[in-house]
């Protein structure tokens, strides 16, 4: 089994992206992230390479191969696993203000959860982010969307809710009719205050962290 978080950092333009959002930039993000699948694949992928499940969830057709993109703000982040039956997911996201992070806590997370962010007195935006990649991650793994962010499951344990804090280790979700699920949270910084939470998952297979790559000539500190 081999299983990689493969990551490019685009030219820093992060104020132009907080002020606006900006179409072009998002279709570089995503031009990146086929970029580094080709290279992964050893062949420059066509729409015909690339199948969706129902959902919407992209993989590749009769392939041991799995994958998972994401991108926010400079960073694209493809994780993507080879062996027999596994899945993989993935989630990316630039730290920065989020108008409405409480009111999406108090809909989506579990109560646990939401002690855990405001654990230290006031609402936490780092803590918020390490939750929300878990659960995007969990929900690209299972090729779900956001509407299904309140079936999630909880990423804090209720009894200590600081027992999996900062999450260093792995751990499993052990869901009716679906292998053990193992994640690993990362936290990448770059020039400044930029700041990336990233979230991996595999399913199907052994509890393992991702090797990291990069493919850009800039790399940001892990």
């Amino acid at each position: 089994m081999s299983y990689y978080l493969n990551l490019s950092v685009l030219s820093n333009n992060l104020k132009k992206i907080q002020n606006k959002q900006n179409t072009e930039h998002k279709r570089r993000l995503s031009a990146e992230a086929r970029r580094i699948l080709s290279q992964c694949e050893g062949k420059t992928l066509t729409n015909e390479d690339i199948a969706r499940e129902a959902g919407g969830r992209p993989f590749f057709p009769g392939s041991d191969t799995d994958f998972s993109i994401s991108h926010s703000g400079n960073l694209t982040a493809v994780s993507l696993v080879r062996g027999k039956g596994l899945r993989t997911g993935c989630d990316v996201e630039l730290v920065r203000p989020r108008p409405k992070a409480r009111e999406i806590a108090e809909d989506f997370f579990t109560v646990p959860e939401r002690e855990f962010i405001n654990a230290g007195g006031g609402f936490d935006l780092t803590r918020f982010y390490q939750i929300w990649t878990l659960k995007e991650c969990f929900l690209k793994l299972r090729g779900l969307s956001v509407f299904d962010m309140s079936g999630t499951p909880s990423f804090i344990n209720d009894a200590e809710p600081e027992l999996r804090s900062p999450f260093r280790e792995q751990f499993k979700i052990d869901a009716a009719g679906v292998s053990p699920i193992s994640f690993n949270l990362y936290e990448f910084t770059g020039a400044g205050d930029e700041r990336y939470i990233v979230a991996t998952a595999i399913a199907g297979g052994e509890e393992r962290q991702p090797e990291i790559r990069w493919f850009s000539q800039d790399s940001l500190d892990c």
